[in-house]
């Protein structure tokens, strides 16, 4: 029994001595952080302010026409202000990893892109109302929207994106909620 449960610490010493190495590798090649203030609403009265941390690692592929494919990582805290009278929790707070897939124009003082993803998020409280619950504090988050990179130094970012946000079913009720969001992004 000992010596599985050594081989068991072992194993998992190696694979986090790994990841870090591998996120110790990636920050150190990393082009660019972001930070991202957004506002959103939703439908039930709901509204909600957003402040992401965004890596962007520079990596591109496909070259189409001037524009290419790229992807930026996305963490983001926010907070759901639920103003209707019979809220059972006012305030929710969502916690999230975002993988943005985008396709953006290639070069030029204005890039425009269009963007996608799908992450993870964290709620604090389930409960909105009395008749309005998700049944998990895990969602999914699903993530469309358009956008332009603008500057000399390419340091700024505004967009538009649509979020849905339910636990994709794995349990029941599975009300989900859709917000239409604006951000700003200061590029480092």
């Amino acid at each position: 029994m000992q010596k599985n449960k050594s081989v068991w610490q072992k194993r998992s010493f190696y694979g986090a001595l790994f990841g870090a190495v591998i996120l110790a590798s990636a920050t150190a090649h990393a082009d660019q952080f972001g930070v991202q203030l957004g506002g959103g609403v939703a439908d039930h009265d709901v509204r909600k302010a957003d402040v992401g941390a965004v890596w962007d690692p520079n990596w591109t592929w496909w070259e189409i026409g001037g524009f290419h494919f790229t992807v930026v990582g996305e963490a983001h805290v926010a907070y759901w202000d639920i103003r209707e009278s019979q809220a059972s929790n006012p305030g929710i707070w969502e916690f999230g990893l975002t993988p943005m897939f985008r396709f953006i124009k290639s070069s030029g003082w204005f890039r425009p892109y269009v963007e996608a993803g799908v992450g993870i998020r964290l709620l604090s409280h389930v409960r909105e109302t009395e008749t309005r619950t998700f049944s998990s504090a895990f969602q999914f988050a699903d993530v469309v929207g358009v956008g332009a990179q603008f500057g000399a130094h390419q340091n700024y970012q505004a967009g538009f994106r649509f979020q849905h946000l339910s636990n994709g079913g794995i349990e029941h009720p599975n009300p989900g909620i859709n917000f239409s969001q604006i951000y700003l992004q200061y590029n480092f």
